[in-house]
């Protein structure tokens, strides 16, 4: 009996990026453990056939390319999903005249503080993405600014693109602050909530994490946004779910990397079977 083909398809440059710094790479070793031949695809320029293709391309937009390729496969996941900018998803922003006296936060549009297109545009790869690149303040989430009041922010960051502000909407107890990440795959997810002393909470600033059941509203908002594979980080403010960031190539950071999350990750793996044919 031939073994059933899994292809991660990345962007043709990607292997210059490691892929084993990715999270798919883990779930990887788990499919070829079970008897899977798992391999990655670099760009559109050859296709290797398998039973399915996991869309895995590193950037907070997509090439048409890409999508258009994968679907040559019998099964893709992520297939639909294109963008994952925060313009795109987020239902906090705020407009420079928007009647909204809370505090604030400015982002980073981009994924990541988009770290991937200034991976991309340092190589002299996509000289588009240097558009996005140039006006950038933020290397990194923790270098995102909270603002009192919306008044208080400089008018480039409500006139440009490259930036969103948003309503800074924490998840507090005790002075404080809590993120929850739903790693999923398919119908099978996993969450943790982080806590940290500082307002910006991810893999670099968290103190301790704990394992916590995924709010169902969260699990609608993957479906909505048509994700097979990914994480989705949320807070739970005044008893509302408010999502803050969608990644479809998470990295393999040290909450991904903590042996107690080797469990959850083989739960999440099983889901792949649920798609082969």
């Amino acid at each position: 009996m031939l073994k059933k083909k899994i292809a991660i398809l990345c962007h043709e440059n990607a292997g210059r990026r490691n892929p084993e710094k990715y999270a798919i790479s883990l779930l990887a070793d788990i499919w070829r453990q079970d008897g899977l031949d798992v391999f990655y695809v670099f760009g559109v320029k050859k296709f290797i056939p398998a039973d399915l293709a996991i869309i895995h391309v590193d950037l907070s937009v997509v090439l048409d390319e890409y999508l258009e390729f994968a679907h040559r496969y019998p099964v893709v996941l992520n297939g639909k999903v294109k963008d994952i900018r925060k313009s795109f998803f987020s239902r906090n922003i705020v407009k420079k005249n928007d009647a909204y006296d809370g505090k604030v936060i400015v982002k980073s549009n981009l994924n990541c503080a988009g770290s991937a297109e200034r991976k991309f545009a340092s190589w002299g790869v996509f000289p588009f993405v240097k558009k996005y690149i140039r006006p950038l303040r933020f290397n990194k989430p923790t270098d995102y600014i909270i603002y009192d009041h919306r008044n208080d922010i400089p008018h480039k960051y409500f006139n440009s693109d490259h930036f969103v502000v948003e309503k800074f909407l924490p998840e507090m107890e005790n002075d404080c602050y809590f993120v929850r990440c739903y790693h999923f795959l398919g119908s099978r997810g996993t969450c943790i909530r982080l806590k940290s002393n500082q307002p910006i909470v991810n893999s670099k600033t968290y103190q301790s994490m704990e394992f916590v059941e995924p709010h169902p509203e969260i699990i609608e908002q993957c479906e909505r946004l048509q994700f097979d594979y990914g994480k989705f980080d949320y807070v739970i403010h005044d008893g509302r779910v408010v999502l803050l960031d969608v990644n479809k190539t998470t990295g393999t950071g040290r909450i991904v990397l903590d042996p107690k999350m080797e469990k959850l990750r083989r739960i999440r793996a099983a889901a792949i079977y649920s798609y082969l044919p």
